[in-house]
């Protein structure tokens, strides 16, 4: 059994977590970091000595990074949809995976989350957030256009890049923000919320994260 070790209201083992149950796997994933510390420590350190979650112990295998453990689950245990063994169709998969992490996924929960939810509400910056939130929908407003013609950021399949752009979604349209109006955007999340795997790995409270001191 492969073991992720990082806390559940992460939202970067959210989207590994995400990732190991619509693959059908099996993990035992263990509580470290925030609130339970464990980051310093020199078993952890040596999985990754930058001290961060999430890690990913698959056999001799030891990844860190979320998106490098996705790509390292969807070469290993993905089909042909969520990782194509064809060169020309992964580019297309893999490209579309980079933009979410970088573009969408990046963009929100340091500059949204944090400030929106993780500051107590008498130090909450609102010009800063409403410009983060406009900067953040920059990259929402393409995954609209694109989920306009096509069931998944890729095509016909859910891919890494539906990891990267649906795990923040939850918290995007959940949290006490003015959100853009992104009909296909919205339709897709309604799909995503019907799937077990995304309630039972990322539709998770986050009260435990309020900064209220």
């Amino acid at each position: 059994m492969m073991t992720v070790w990082g806390r559940a209201t992460s939202s970067n083992v959210q989207a590994v977590m995400w990732s190991v149950t619509e693959l059908g796997l099996e993990v035992d994933r263990r509580d470290v970091g925030e609130g339970f510390g464990g980051l310093d420590s020199a078993e952890f350190l040596a999985m990754n000595p930058n001290g961060l979650i999430p890690v990913l112990q698959d056999g001799a295998v030891t990844v860190f990074e979320s998106a490098a453990i996705i790509r390292h689950l969807g070469r290993t245990y993905g089909d042909d949809g969520f990782w194509p063994r064809d060169t020309t169709a992964l580019a297309k998969v893999d490209q579309w995976a980079e933009w979410a992490k970088q573009m969408v996924a990046n963009r929100f929960t340091g500059p949204i989350f944090w400030r929106a939810v993780r500051t107590p509400a008498e130090r909450r910056d609102s010009e800063a957030i409403a410009q983060a939130v406009s900067r953040f929908e920059t990259g929402l407003a393409v995954a609209e256009e694109r989920l306009q013609n096509h069931a998944w950021l890729a095509g016909d399949h859910m891919t890494p890049g539906d990891i990267h752009l649906g795990h923040v979604l939850y918290r995007y349209f959940d949290i006490d923000i003015t959100r853009a109006d992104f009909p296909a955007l919205r339709s897709y999340f309604d799909r995503l919320t019907r799937r077990p795997a995304y309630r039972e790995t990322v539709m998770l409270s986050y009260e435990s994260l309020r900064d209220t001191i």
